[in-house]
C-alpha cells in the first residue's frame, strides 16, 4: 500500500476537524471536531511508522506507542472537556460558544456597572440609571416614542 493514501485521508480528516472547530459553535461539536483531528495525527502516526518500518532493520514501533499515548490523552481530554460543557450547560443554560463567550466578558470601560446600578464603591449611582441598559428594553423606549 502506498504511503500517499492514508497521508490523503488523514489531511482529509484534519482539514474536516478544523472546519468544525471553525465553524461550530456548539460546544460538543467542538469537541468532537477536536477528537477528528487527533485521530487524523494517529493515522499519520501509524502509517508513517509502518512505512519506516519497512525501510528500517529494527522495528522499535514508536510511531504506533505515540498514537496510544495520542488516544489516551485524547480521551482524557474529551472527559474533562465534557465535564465542563455539561456543568456550563446546567448554570447557564446553553452550550452555545458565542454566548458563553459574551457572558465571559465584563462590560466595558463605558457601561455601566451592572443591574444593581451602583457606581462605585461607595454605592452611589451612576447618571445612567434612567437609560434602558437591554436592547429589548431599548427598542421598547423607541416604539414608545
Amino acid at each position: 500500500m502506498h504511503l500517499a493514501y492514508p497521508v490523503v485521508l488523514s489531511a482529509l480528516l484534519f482539514c474536516t476537524g478544523l472546519y468544525g472547530v471553525l465553524a461550530r459553535r456548539n460546544a460538543i461539536l467542538v469537541l468532537m471536531s477536536v477528537e477528528l483531528m487527533l485521530n487524523a495525527v494517529n493515522l499519520n502516526l501509524v502509517a508513517f511508522d509502518v512505512w519506516l518500518s519497512r525501510t528500517a532493520e529494527e522495528t522499535l514501533h514508536s510511531g504506533q506507542a505515540l498514537a496510544l499515548f495520542t488516544i489516551a490523552i485524547a480521551a482524557a481530554e474529551i472527559g474533562i472537556g465534557l465535564a465542563i460543557v455539561l456543568a456550563v450547560h446546567r448554570n447557564r443554560g446553553t452550550a452555545n460558544i458565542d454566548k458563553l463567550r459574551d457572558t465571559a466578558e465584563g462590560p466595558g470601560p463605558d457601561a455601566p456597572d451592572g443591574p444593581g446600578g451602583s457606581g462605585g464603591p461607595g454605592g452611589a449611582a451612576s447618571d445612567s440609571d434612567d437609560a434602558p441598559t437591554t436592547r429589548a428594553a431599548v427598542t421598547k423606549a423607541e416604539a414608545s416614542a
